[in-house]
């Protein structure tokens, strides 16, 4: 069966939604990419004028640019088993699907059923956010993993040593996704879903995850602060290098302290540490 493929360059925050619309309208596979994300539909569901009032619901948000690709018939699964590669960090932890092979010579192993690629450790925020983990003491803390996804954050805080994980997402799709790779890595954690506050959290957290958009981001960030316990940790990624000002100086009125940065492929993570009172 011959498919298309529509590449779009956008903002991660756009790729959320525009994904969200498209897996309504015949599109089923997802792929992520540095700059945005492919999306895959059957050649016989493809139509250009759907496309084009999507990205026009969505271009007053930011820039869309997208193009399309014809794929010739193939078999999908052994196409995306073939090109759906491990990610290795630091030779520390792998991030593999459930098809590959396990690699006992990395000391951190995560498995995922990749239904799509958001969250798998190939995107450059996902895969600083866990580097970045490996810098954190885990054990016997209490986590918050904002934006979860496909849960590959919480499930490293497990692996880590955490002793309580909660982790939530707005899309439910992204829920039973994290779900599943919980059961496949052993990871108690709580799945909820909803916007932050909307889930009545109340108990501080000693470390508090959150990949998202840097809108996002902003506007959840006096939500973070309230319940960072003293002297905890609060890793944030999903937005570009020139960004990091503004969340710098956005934290900085919430008296969280800017602890580290790092970037790669133009997009970061920083970190900050609340105040001990």
């Amino acid at each position: 069966m011959s498919y298309v493929g529509v590449h779009f360059v956008c903002e991660a925050h756009l790729g959320e939604l525009l994904i969200a619309t498209l897996s309504i309208h015949s599109f089923d596979t997802f792929e992520e990419t540095d700059h945005g994300f492919s999306a895959y539909c059957k050649e016989l569901n493809f139509d250009l004028e759907t496309i084009e009032a999507i990205v026009s619901q969505y271009l007053p948000m930011g820039s869309i640019s997208y193009s399309c690709e014809d794929i010739p018939r193939i078999n999908w699964n052994e196409e995306w088993e073939k090109n759906y590669s491990p990610v290795m960090i630091d030779d520390q932890i792998i991030v593999r699907a459930i098809f590959h092979p396990t690699q006992p010579l990395f000391p951190y192993e995560i498995i995922i059923n990749p239904k799509m690629s958001f969250g798998t450790g190939h995107h450059s925020t996902t895969s600083l956010v866990l580097k970045m983990q490996l810098s954190f003491n885990h054990k016997k803390k209490k986590v918050y993993d904002f934006g979860s996804g496909t849960g590959v954050l919480a499930i490293m805080s497990h692996k880590l040593g955490a002793s309580a994980i909660v982790a939530t997402d707005i899309d439910d799709w992204c829920i039973e996704n994290a779900r599943e790779n919980f059961q496949l890595n052993n990871c108690p954690g709580i799945l909820m879903q909803g916007p932050i506050k909307s889930l009545s959290l109340t108990e501080p957290a000693d470390i508090i995850l959150a990949n998202i958009n840097k809108n996002v981001l902003l506007a959840e960030l006096p939500e973070y602060a309230k319940l960072l316990s003293p002297e905890g940790h609060l890793i944030l990624s999903g937005f570009y290098e020139q960004d990091i000002i503004e969340l710098k100086e956005a934290a900085k009125k919430l008296a969280l302290e800017f602890l580290e940065e790092e970037t790669k492929n133009q997009w970061a993570v920083v970190v900050f540490k609340k105040a001990a009172w």
